[in-house]
């Protein structure tokens, strides 16, 4: 395993990265914008609060902000399910972003659970 030297080597962050774009691709021509604006919100923070603890250079800060990030991916898949019961997303869809925002939760708890161990 490579060192991380930089938030953008970190796998959880790329998958951040892609859940945020799959999010932004799914929503495109939603008319809601309120909800849209939320969803997108919550998975922008996702990876976005992985960058700033990481950059804090602060094991301490850097758990924080993967707790906060954790509990993005929660609302989002929150959201989700709001747009699918409202009809705004396919079920087909919002399994699929619920599903890939349930992976990116696990390694987020995991990285957590590492680095309050290891670190």
């Amino acid at each position: 395993m490579s060192k991380v030297e930089k938030f953008e080597d970190l796998k959880v962050w790329q998958d951040g990265i892609n859940l945020s774009i799959h999010v932004y691709q799914t929503l495109g021509a939603c008319r809601d914008f309120s909800l849209k604006d939320q969803m997108c919100r919550a998975a922008v923070s996702v990876p976005s609060n992985i960058a700033e603890g990481f950059e804090r250079h602060s094991n301490k800060e850097f758990i924080r902000f993967l707790r906060i990030a954790k509990g993005s991916s929660g609302e989002l898949r929150s959201q989700i399910y709001i747009a699918i019961g409202t009809g705004l997303i396919t079920e087909e869809k919002g399994t699929e972003l619920i599903s890939k925002s349930r992976l990116l939760s696990a390694m987020i708890q995991n990285l957590i659970k590492t680095r309050e161990t290891n670190f």
